[in-house]
């Protein structure tokens, strides 16, 4: 079976930000590899469009360029708060506020952020809500495990019965972050 629209596909990849000289950011194995609903909007286009066509044991190799990624970074998208909006009952939670902390928030509009704080002062913190790969170019290198026809409840849902595991309960930093598409 072929990757297309509505397949369930099962892969490994390893993830480089800089060509093969470049540190390897991100390794999904074989014990625990990443699952999507091919179609469903929840990826990097780009990185689906690589994918397109291939079938379990097919290897890939492919580069997304920082644009049709998580783009450039962005100089707004570094904001100072308020140091008074960390606080719970008038204090800030020892340890909460250490330089490179990330820290989940909400936009004003309800959108779920995470920041990293670059900056403390006595009154001013200075987050970065960039995404960690903005300005990347990312660079993939795996293979396919299984490609499989997706359930009714899976179509329903707009994702596979193993991408609820994965986005209702945290695990590593990145989150699958390039691929998945969501805002980790």
């Amino acid at each position: 079976m072929i990757i297309s629209n509505e397949k369930v596909v099962s892969l490994i990849y390893q993830l480089q930000v800089d060509d093969n000289n470049g540190d390897v950011i991100e390794t999904v194995s074989e014990d625990r590899p990443f699952v999507f609903l091919y179609g469903a909007g929840n990826m990097l286009p780009k990185f689906e469009e690589n994918l397109n066509g291939l079938k379990a044991g097919d290897k890939f190799e492919f580069k997304i360029e920082c644009d049709d990624a998580y783009g450039q970074a962005n100089d707004e998208a570094v904001v100072e708060l308020p140091k008074n909006i960390f606080e719970i009952e008038g204090k800030v939670e020892d340890g909460l506020l250490e330089l490179g902390n990330v820290i989940p928030m909400q936009s004003q509009d309800g959108q779920k952020l995470n920041g990293v704080v670059i900056e403390v002062d006595d009154n001013v913190v200075t987050m970065d809500f960039n995404h960690p790969l903005a300005g990347d170019d990312l660079y993939f290198s795996g293979h396919i495990i299984e490609v499989r026809e997706a359930t009714a409840n899976e179509l329903k849902n707009g994702y596979a019965a193993s991408e609820q595991y994965e986005h209702d309960h945290d695990h590593d930093d990145h989150e699958h972050s390039c691929g998945c598409g969501c805002d980790h």
